[in-house]
């Protein structure tokens, strides 16, 4: 089924999903969200998919909630207010609990739910013209949805200036709490992107859904019994895996294992 708000490519493993309104600053509505939601669980149960590329057609990533669809909150229950609010949370946790690597590429404004979008992926890399903001204190609202991902990307001192002020700030303001990973000249997005996906695509696929797991199940627990029991579990479990020992073979015998493409095949995202 063609997407309305959307475009999608599958290209070497590399899945991209375009944001495709930029009429409107690729802004979301229910209809985007649920093309999204559809979008990336496609990708997710595609075993020809290894990674997942976010992007924004036009001059912006994503300027956030489109205020007409906004707007039509009044005309709602309370219970059908929630349902469709809860539609962005279904998108943002899809990208944040992926067990394939998410990509974030990042150019134009990049604003309120925009932004909860880049902190949900794993690896967000912006043009350094980039603007992002927190804009939803300034039109009476909260960003309640993108709120978790956002603070677990810039942390709460940070989360405090920018959810109050609703400043609008550039990406090297981005790179330096922690948004995003890395700030290039527009016409080099592309390029770092793609140098990106090469790097992913080398690690093997149960390894790379492993290895976010453990992000997510290691990150701010203590460090005790538990914990180190809990790690070295998973490592005598990966470890004696198929995957794990053609990886190994292929080291002693100097190939690539059997998940890496032909070096003439990189992933692309442009």
């Amino acid at each position: 089924m063609p997407y309305e708000t959307l475009q999608t490519s599958l290209q070497h493993g590399v899945a991209v999903i375009w944001l495709n309104r930029p009429e409107l600053r690729n802004a979301m509505n229910e209809t985007v969200i649920a093309e999204l939601t559809r979008a990336i669980g496609e990708a997710i149960g595609d075993d020809a998919v290894r990674a997942i590329v976010i992007a924004g057609r036009g001059k912006a990533f994503c300027a956030g909630a489109d205020l007409n669809w906004l707007k039509r909150a009044r005309e709602m229950t309370p219970d059908e207010a929630v349902r469709d609010s809860a539609g962005l949370a279904t998108v943002l946790r899809l990208l944040y609990e992926s067990p394939k690597p998410t990509v974030a590429r990042v150019h134009g404004a990049a604003f309120a739910g925009g932004m909860g979008i880049v902190s949900a992926c794993d690896i967000a890399i912006a043009a350094t013209e980039a603007t992002f903001c927190l804009s939803e204190a300034k039109l009476g609202l909260l960003p309640a949805m993108i709120s978790p991902y956002v603070i677990r990307a810039i942390g709460e001192p940070h989360a405090r200036r920018y959810f109050l002020t609703g400043e609008v700030f550039d990406a090297a303001e981005a790179y330096r709490i922690g948004l995003v990973d890395d700030i290039v000249p527009a016409e080099e997005l592309d390029a770092t992107v793609n140098r990106i996906l090469g790097h992913l695509l080398l690690g093997g696929p149960v390894s790379l859904a492993e290895n976010k797991r453990l992000i997510r199940d290691v990150a701010g627990r203590p460090i005790d019994d538990a914990l180190t029991e809990d790690t070295a579990r998973r490592i005598a479990r990966i470890r004696a895996s198929d995957e794990a020992q053609e990886g190994i073979t292929a080291f002693f015998e100097k190939r690539r294992p059997s998940w890496v493409a032909d070096p003439g095949s990189p992933g692309r995202a442009g």
